[in-house]
């Protein structure tokens, strides 16, 4: 199988700005879906420890959209400096990828 799907995540610590990069991403068809979870997050921020809830977006799409992905959500971020990470996928069932092709925009 040729390698040209991949998922995407970030990690926002503001609900509406999660869901205005879902809304985005969705809308212009950039991604395919994207699933949201709560979680606590510690990290060093500008020499301090930083402890919070933060919501994290796992997203699917093409990676020849991964470009134009991290360009809207650095648009959106309210973060500084966003941790938005891609991932290829390996392998998965073709209805999956069938239906992953058909709800992203063509390239």
């Amino acid at each position: 199988m040729e390698k040209k799907y991949c998922i995407v995540t970030t990690a926002c610590n503001d609900k509406e700005n999660a869901r205005q990069i879902t809304d985005t991403l969705l809308e212009k068809r950039l991604v395919s879906y994207v699933q949201e979870s709560k979680r606590f997050s510690s990290y060093y921020w500008k020499g301090k420890i930083v402890k919070e809830d933060e919501y994290f977006l796992t997203m699917g799409t093409k990676k020849s959209l991964y470009k134009e992905v991290e360009k809207e959500i650095k648009a959106i971020h309210n973060y500084e400096v966003p941790a938005i990470t891609m991932y290829e996928i390996l392998d998965g069932n073709e209805e999956f990828f069938d239906w992953l092709e058909k709800e992203t925009k063509k390239e």
